[in-house]
């Protein structure tokens, strides 16, 4: 599989993110990269989607399916291909705070670390349904990696679309996000927008 070796931090100046959308603490010392020159539409709707991309840790390939089975499902298909992405089970994972990055979350899931609705699951973009309930196993719980990630993640703030009890390492997905519900700064519309020439 390919793996971006790019420096987080340097990867979100020239994307001009923040990096806690990542999980990621550090500020950045030094100011964005800013264009000299005037960055065209082609070059905004790609920057978009680049972000978005970055943000969720999601190849080229993959992110075009998604696009395409967004642009069939009903409704706005910028909307449906954010909802998507916020639903794969490690940016649940890291949303309900059983990891402290987006990555850390992808390398929890990887190491079949959580369950869903009590069987294990180990593939990164499992898509997670309203009523799923999302477990670290029984076994794991007790590490102390899991007791250093809440005390990481304890005062972070849980999306209104999951219940999660800390305590136990355990949450359930209530509904599906909706758009307003996701706190990630890219303009989906953008991404159709290039998607659709």
């Amino acid at each position: 599989m390919a793996i971006d070796k790019t420096p987080v931090l340097k990867r979100c100046r020239s994307l001009g993110l923040e990096p806690q959308f990542l999980g990621v603490d550090k500020k950045s010392k030094r100011k964005p990269l800013h264009q000299a020159h005037k960055v065209s539409e082609y070059g905004q709707q790609l920057r978009e989607k680049q972000k978005a991309k970055f943000i969720y840790g999601v190849l080229e390939k993959p992110f075009r399916n998604y696009y395409e089975k967004a642009d069939r499902m009903k409704g706005m298909t910028g909307e449906n291909l954010m909802t998507m992405l916020e639903c794969r089970l490690d940016s649940v994972v890291f949303r309900m705070g059983f990891a402290r990055t987006r990555r850390e979350a992808r390398q929890i899931v990887d190491h079949k670390f959580i369950t869903v609705n009590g069987k294990a699951i180990n593939l990164p973009s499992y898509q997670v349904k309203a009523g799923d309930v999302i477990e670290v196993k029984e076994g794991k719980k007790s590490l102390q990696r899991f007791k250093d990630i809440q005390e990481v993640t304890g005062g972070r703030m849980t999306p209104e679309w999951m219940d999660v009890d800390h305590e136990n390492l355990k949450g359930t997905i209530t509904s599906l996000p909706k758009r307003a519900q996701i706190d990630v700064p890219v303009d989906e519309m953008m991404i159709v927008e290039l998607y659709s020439k």
